[in-house]
């Protein structure tokens, strides 16, 4: 048993002070993996969707702008330091001796391996945590010391291997001053910066409670006792009633269940979910992450009540008080960069190579019955969010269905001559090529459903306890479900299960490497035209 495990794990810190192991929070993924495929008829009464309650809808539309990702403005201001860094040297050459070409060549190496071992050595010296970065006059020294460092050792080095060089002496100092001078003005900026942003709520980590009580009291009061915490708490949600868990705890006001909370997640922009439940609760805790493991955010266990001592890479940490990492936000940061850049270039690159066969679609669509090039169908998209998919038209437009209700089966009278085509060999996909550009779909990616679609007499998420977590990344033009032949009409319920099974592995191993390969293997899959009509 999970609770077996746990109970294992546990350490009396006073008793066992050297004890330490591991934390293996895969068992409690395996346990909310159970549920992923499991039928409506096994659901629990209570899990059905509610209405968030408008107090709770309030709050949520505070927070529904997005913030900047401190981890991305630290990338960033690493690549702009070093970037700066070698900028400055180039510049001040240039201001000592012209545009000599040699000498213009000789300090780009060297400021530019400068920059490098600077950013590294400020690294080193956690001269890029949020902490630092609010206060200059603390972290200057550390920079100061970690740009001189960098500058030393490139001189070394040129001694050592008495490395030719055009660059005149005097560049070296006047490049060393206007180093300098670059990080005094601009860490000052930066912690302006910062301090202004985490005030106004610009940059800044939303996160919402789950558990009331004392323990989600004594959690709130030590992330408050650290000054430098980015954490914006938004809310509270429990189940329990106001005897258990009072409405208003450390200030913050309970606004509703967890089923509300689903709700609450998808208006607002929240990066958090942190339980607050002593892991001996194995029972609630599993009951919790069943109901939010299909949001895309980070859910965190807090550890700061359970006397527990693991190991420090079993933790995360929200400041200083330490967490258990249940699940991680999918796609995130610098990934959901690379996978927009990937998006973009391949969209380019299919526009310059299919441009004949949109132009052909669309005359044969446009010739061959009345009514619109392009059919637009309500689907739902990243974080259950409704967006307009483009797809080129393959029906009569008086039989069309916009809200998918009525599946296209086999022969199906609404669909035109020249639709049956299309929709055989997915031309009718194409326009969406202008959906990922618009930053609504991407290229590869769980298929996007029409929010009505279903199955039978029932709406995929009625069939699939765990359909939503399709959506904690965005929809796709092509997927793995599509090209292991899970495509094409679905009418019946192993049909949705086994496509929802395959876009969660999808999500769980997404790489650049597997988007490409899901890309390349498309147009072969596509050949096999047995299930789509």
């Amino acid at each position: 048993m999970l609770s077996e495990s746990l109970n294992n794990r546990r350490v009396d810190a006073m008793n066992q002070p050297e004890r330490h192991e591991n934390f293996d929070t895969d068992a409690i993924r395996r346990k909310i993996s159970e549920v992923r495929t499991r039928s409506a008829s096994e659901r629990n009464p209570q899990d059905a969707p509610v209405e968030l309650n408008s107090r709770a809808r309030l709050i949520a539309r505070q927070f529904h702008i997005e913030t900047y990702s401190p981890t991305m403005l630290i990338g960033l201001l690493r690549l702009s330091e070093a970037l700066a860094v070698t900028g400055f040297g180039l510049g001040t050459m240039i201001w000592l001796t012209g545009l000599d070409l040699n000498a213009l060549t000789g300090a780009g190496l060297l400021a530019g391996l400068v920059g490098l071992l600077t950013i590294l050595f400020v690294q080193i010296a956690d001269g890029y945590q949020i902490t630092a970065l609010r206060s200059a006059a603390r972290t200057l020294p550390r920079i100061m010391l970690a740009f001189a460092a960098a500058f030393c050792l490139v001189l070394m080095g040129m001694v050592m291997i008495g490395a030719p060089t055009d660059v005149p002496q005097s560049w070296f100092i006047s490049f060393a001053l206007s180093g300098a001078g670059l990080f005094l003005i601009e860490r000052t900026f930066i912690a302006f910066a910062i301090r202004r942003w985490s005030r106004n709520g610009t940059m800044e980590r939303r996160a919402v409670i789950v558990g009331g009580g004392e323990p989600a009291k004594q959690l709130i009061r030590n992330m408050e006792a650290q000054a430098d915490n980015d954490i914006r708490i938004c809310g509270i949600f429990d189940d329990r009633d106001a005897r258990r868990s009072p409405d208003i705890i450390a200030g913050y006001p309970k606004l509703g269940t967890v089923a509300e909370l689903v709700e609450f997640a998808r208006l607002a922009r929240v990066d958090m979910l942190i339980i607050s439940l002593p892991l001996t609760a194995e029972q609630r805790i599993l009951e919790l992450l069943r109901k939010v493991w299909v949001l895309p955010v980070d859910i965190r266990l807090a550890a700061h009540a359970n006397n527990l001592k693991f190991r420090p890479r079993s933790y995360s940490h929200v400041g200083k008080v330490p967490m258990l990492a249940l699940f991680d936000k999918p796609i995130a940061d610098w990934d959901a960069v690379a996978k927009r850049i990937f998006d973009i270039f391949f969209s380019l690159v299919a526009l310059a190579l299919l441009w004949p066969v949109f132009l052909g679609a669309a005359l044969a669509v446009k010739l061959t019955s009345p009514g619109p090039i392009i059919f637009k169908q309500v689907r739902h998209g990243f974080n259950n969010e409704e967006i307009r998919v483009f797809k080129f038209r393959s029906m009569y437009t008086n039989m069309s269905d916009p809200t998918a209700r009525q599946a296209v089966t086999k022969g199906d009278p609404r669909v035109t001559p020249v639709g049956r085509f299309i929709r055989k060999t997915s031309i009718d996909e194409l326009p969406q090529i202008f959906n990922v550009l618009r930053g609504d779909l991407s290229l590869v990616g769980p298929r996007p459903h029409a929010v009505l679609a279903q199955t039978a007499d029932r709406v995929y998420a009625d069939v699939v306890e765990g359909y939503f977590a399709r959506h904690r990344v965005k929809p796709g033009v092509t997927g793995w479900a599509q090209i292991n032949g899970w495509r094409g009409e679905i009418d019946s319920d192993d049909k949705i299960k086994y496509r929802t099974a395959f876009d969660l592995y999808y999500i769980e191993n997404w790489s650049l490497w597997f988007d490409l390969k899901i890309l390349f293997l498309t147009p072969i899959r596509l050949m096999n035209t047995e299930n789509a009509y």
